[in-house]
């Protein structure tokens, strides 16, 4: 039976918090835990700064003490969220997170839960304010409502969720491990195959085996109400090396005629970013008209190269460690079609890029299919967890 309970504002469970100033003793010694030290992924404080007191930043006035509660009020939806352990009592946090501090009669992993449920988090959402630095305030922090059952209840609820949780996260934690095998799998089979390639093959560039070696347009074009899509880095997804056309803006038709062929991708070419997240390639297996801008490089093979081994072999770590040391730029890294035309390639009969791309697919086929399976199971944890703290903070559990 579902219960009913009281509700009220996180502002009214709280006590109030402490300020302080450690430059007032500037050689005094402090742990300082800044917005960087909280993890959203253990929610824990994973790392602190011991500082003397004529060292602290102008953000570190924060006193916490043991059980206290961090949330990060700088971009709140990252849950930058943990409980201060005995270790920090009495240390200082930046002026970055709201400490939560329950009273008497509440219990701080009660409060803790609280702030995952999806309808704090969502209040957070609609209430951050800023686009380089979407923050929210303390106020809308006590502002936020919070069922208050009587303690027992509260304790009772709070070793229901902390034995779940823990179990969900050790499955996390053996899904993202059979992930990670999964594709290290694939690459260890991707590196063996071109490790022989290497070695017993004559080696070339990889301008010898295309026809064209080009990148996208330099100047980027008008966008218009239809026509023919313009792919930008950010439409490549660097997970499935495929291209995203959900989201594109458009050109004009006229603007797409008037392109130079090689400006055209057809289906055998393989696209490959040279800017930014550079070194992803992209194989085009389809007859379908777009464009694209002059972060992603375009190799189309000659009539003896096969397209699927091409792919695989811009993934391979013989070409990502040439890209890695040839690359330059400094706030964004960039393969130069220079570099791009250069790279040393084995040269590889047509009959064995054939066979060897076969094995490459079958390989990748069921890497594709075990990350789906435990990107699933993920998926499923992540909806349990957020199924429980509905029930716990519904009266439902």
């Amino acid at each position: 039976m579902k219960k009913v309970w009281p509700t009220k504002t996180l502002g009214e469970v709280l006590q109030k918090t402490e300020m302080v100033n450690p430059l007032q003793s500037p050689q005094a010694e402090f742990d300082y835990i800044d917005v960087s030290s909280v993890s959203n992924a253990t929610f824990q404080i994973e790392a602190t700064q011991r500082l003397k007191g004529k060292e602290a930043p102008s953000r570190a006035r924060k006193l916490v003490r043991a059980s206290d509660i961090l949330f990060a009020t700088i971009r709140p939806t990252l849950q930058r969220i943990a409980i201060v352990p005995e270790y920090l009592d009495k240390q200082v946090c930046s002026t970055g997170y709201f400490v939560l501090r329950p009273q008497p009669g509440i219990d701080h992993r009660f409060v803790f839960y609280s702030l995952f449920t999806e309808n704090f988090m969502g209040q957070m959402e609609s209430l951050q304010k800023g686009a380089s630095y979407p923050a929210v305030t303390d106020g809308d922090v006590k502002a936020q409502l919070i069922p208050v059952p009587p303690l027992p209840e509260q304790q009772r609820i709070v070793a229901i969720l902390d034995q779940a949780f823990d179990g969900i996260a050790k499955a996390r934690a053996n899904a993202e491990k059979n992930l990670q095998n999964a594709r290290a799998l694939f690459e260890s089979h991707l590196q063996s195959v071109f490790a022989d390639a290497w070695q017993s093959d004559e080696l070339v560039t990889l301008a010898d085996i295309a026809t064209d070696i080009t990148d996208g347009d330099h100047m980027p074009p008008p966008k218009a109400p239809s026509g023919v899509p313009f792919i930008t880095i950010g439409n490549v997804a660097k997970d499935t090396r495929t291209i995203d056309f959900a989201d594109t803006f458009m050109v004009s038709r006229d603007y797409f005629d008037r392109l130079k062929p090689n400006k055209k991708p057809k289906k055998g070419d393989v696209l490959y970013t040279v800017t930014g997240s550079f070194g992803i390639p992209v194989l085009v297996n389809e007859h379908r008209e777009f464009c694209f801008q002059r972060h992603i490089g375009l190799v189309r093979p000659k009539p003896e190269v096969n397209s699927e081994w091409l792919y695989f072999l811009l993934m391979s770590p013989q070409i990502i460690k040439q890209a890695n040391e040839g690359a330059t730029g400094t706030a964004q890294k960039t393969v130069s079609l220079k570099l791009l035309r250069g790279f040393e390639v084995p040269h590889v009969p047509l009959a064995l890029q054939r066979a060897t791309a076969a094995k490459l697919k079958t390989v990748s086929a069921e890497t594709q299919r075990l990350e789906s399976l435990y990107q699933r199971k993920l998926a499923a944890l992540d909806a349990l967890k957020k199924s429980l703290l509905h029930q716990a903070f519904s009266g439902a559990l």
